[in-house]
């Protein structure tokens, strides 16, 4: 199976430390973060080609994977010259003829990508996204409206639950019938234009370790995470 990772994006969240690393390798323990998506998808026996969609500082990205060789895996590069938001880097790759895992190139997770695929698989979708539950706590008393302002419900400091993807996705290659080539577009604009066209789109529930590296908060407590779970992340005994 081949397995699609973007490692584009400027990670701007994250400066200063992404002035002068891509955010692919920022360092988690001893190793990046993309290395440790490398080396799970490598022991999942499902995955024996990546393609790393680059962009910016993409010449670190290529000298420190280059061809795979070490994780056991084939690795190519797709360049996209502009920026193509989240789901545009897909139509600039070429062989993408059967099934296909999509993630971005951050995420710390524990996620088993067998259940992952075997339950997009049982459920004839054309796409799968994982996601985890999210709580946001408002510290706050929520007014409840109608259209003139008059107050209706009044919600002292709720706490709303959330579905939320994972960026972590199992495609088929339809999928890539609804992105333009060479446009810039993003995977809710993407998910959106499926479900217009009839497609079907579920969600993976899964409620395992996971986190998002996007801010330098949630870096920082991946970082400290890692150390304690480190061997339910790699697979290590």
């Amino acid at each position: 199976m081949k397995a699609v990772i973007l490692a584009g994006g400027k990670g701007a969240r994250l400066r200063p430390y992404t002035k002068i690393l891509p955010k692919p390798l920022m360092p988690i323990d001893d190793m990046p973060i993309l290395e440790i998506l490398l080396r799970q998808m490598k022991r999942s026996g499902l995955v024996d080609e990546v393609i790393l969609t680059v962009g910016y500082l993409e010449e670190l990205l290529r000298a420190f994977f280059r061809d795979g060789e070490r994780f056991g895996l084939r690795i190519r590069y797709s360049f996209e010259e502009s920026p193509l938001g989240t789901a545009g880097p897909l139509s600039l790759i070429e062989g993408l003829k059967q099934t296909f895992l999509v993630s971005n190139g951050d995420v710390l997770t524990t996620l088993p990508f067998t259940d992952l695929v075997r339950y997009h698989r049982e459920s004839g979708a054309t796409a799968t996204i994982a996601m985890h539950s999210r709580q946001v706590k408002v510290d706050l008393g929520v007014l409840q409206l109608d259209g003139s302002n008059r107050v209706t419900g009044y919600i002292e400091k709720p706490t709303y639950n959330f579905s939320v993807s994972m960026g972590i996705y199992v495609f088929e290659p339809r999928v890539l019938e609804y992105i333009p080539p060479n446009e810039y577009l993003d995977f809710p604009n993407l998910v959106l234009r499926m479900l217009d066209a009839g497609e079907k789109v579920v969600g993976y529930p899964f409620d395992g370790y996971w986190q998002d590296l996007g801010r330098r908060e949630d870096y920082e407590r991946a970082v400290d995470e890692f150390e304690q779970m480190r061997p339910q992340i790699l697979g290590e005994s």
